[in-house]
């Protein structure tokens, strides 16, 4: 089994069927294809996408559905063809593909991209950021609204 050091997270032992793969890479770092899904019961939901080729490039991610239970997605063809998606019928979340939000941590708050997700092929473990042509979500999503109440 092989294993990686990384480093948030020290050695990480996994499958190889584990590895996801972004045969473009991702906007910003196209030369990092190779990405292991990492999530632990004491920060669940979150899933880390750990970088195989670089070990301090992580994402914190959390599946989309927990940030909005009606998430619409939206995968345009290339995007499907890219990662072996069927074309012409509507991606099931859970049954058909893996969609994953990109959280940023800023001063104001942490902050989900909804316009353009992470969506992995549950078949062969292919994905792609799919931009979505929706102008209903934004790439700053705000997680925890700035009139919450502080618990204390």
């Amino acid at each position: 089994m092989p294993s990686f050091d990384t480093k948030n997270f020290g050695i990480v032992s996994y499958q190889p069927e584990a590895v996801v793969e972004f045969p473009a890479g991702l906007p910003g770092f196209d030369q990092r294809r190779q990405f292991l899904a990492l999530q632990f019961p004491d920060s669940a939901p979150l899933i880390f996408l750990q970088s195989l080729e670089d070990p301090g490039l992580c994402f914190i991610t959390l599946p989309v559905l927990v940030v909005d239970q009606r998430y619409r997605l939206q995968v345009n063809d290339e995007d499907r063809r890219r990662v072996g998606l069927p074309v012409g019928r509507a991606l099931q979340i859970g049954e058909d593909v893996l969609c994953l939000t990109v959280i940023s941590l800023r001063e104001s708050g942490p902050t989900a991209n909804l316009l353009a997700p992470v969506v992995v092929n549950l078949t062969n473990r292919q994905a792609v950021q799919a931009v979505a042509d929706d102008a209903a979500y934004s790439h700053q999503h705000v997680l925890v609204p700035e009139e919450a109440p502080v618990c204390s």
